[in-house]
């Protein structure tokens, strides 16, 4: 249980530092990109991890159908950001 709960904190932590990252790397639209992505498969990897605590029944259903809920936002929010990078950066070379 510890362990799962470390992978958690760990890859739920590194969405918002992938995506710190993505915002000082604006000037450059790959590299904005290149961070996102990252942020993007840290999102889906905590997921993973929530699956995880639910099938070991160290959370329920509910609690687990309103995280996942909210990954799948946060996800969705991330690639709308790849999608659209032209709005977000700052690269001169687009």
């Amino acid at each position: 249980m510890y362990s799962l709960t470390d992978q958690i904190r760990r890859s739920s932590r590194s969405v918002s530092g992938n995506i710190a990252e993505a915002w000082r790397k604006r000037r450059y639209q790959k590299s904005f990109i290149a961070k996102l992505s990252d942020s993007e498969g840290e999102a889906a990897e905590t997921q993973v991890w929530l699956e995880y605590a639910k099938a070991c029944h160290y959370i329920n259903e509910d609690a687990f159908l309103q995280l996942t809920g909210r990954y799948d936002n946060i996800i969705g929010m991330i690639v709308n950001m790849i999608t659209n990078s032209d709005k977000w950066t700052m690269d001169s070379n687009k």
